[in-house]
């Protein structure tokens, strides 16, 4: 099976490789160049792009250029979310809200450092 890609838009691509590494245990794949990188963790495949850097950060024929945060995220599957979230805390990780519990199961946003969320999840 092909990994799935995500891109995220980050505003420092080298604070957003050591956040995705160090807190949420992706491995770099490459880094050719200070404005992208490839990251991994199991079959997803995350490409990190500075604004300007690269085709996927140029800017819209309209004027508008590509930017950090927003609403869409990615999901990462957790097994013990309070514990995950006392470390992310203790490391100065920046939250959206408090856990949410749901039919599902548990979840909370997590901001990289650029304001891109990430919804850490634990299944019930």
């Amino acid at each position: 099976m092909a990994k799935v890609s995500v891109r995220y838009i980050v505003t420092d691509v080298d604070a957003a490789i050591s956040f995705y590494t160090k807190m949420l245990g992706f491995q770099v794949e490459m880094h050719p160049a200070p404005g992208f990188a490839s990251l991994s963790k199991g079959d997803l495949r995350l490409l990190l792009n500075r604004p300007g850097a690269g085709g996927a950060g140029q800017a819209m024929p309209d004027g508008r250029s590509p930017a950090p945060g927003g609403w869409n995220r990615i999901q990462i599957e957790v097994q013990d979310l309070a514990a995950t979230v006392a470390e992310l805390k203790r490391a100065g990780c920046r939250f959206r809200s408090e856990i949410v519990i749901g039919n599902g199961g548990k979840q909370i946003l997590v901001d990289d450092p650029s304001g891109n969320p990430i919804e850490l999840f634990e299944p019930a």
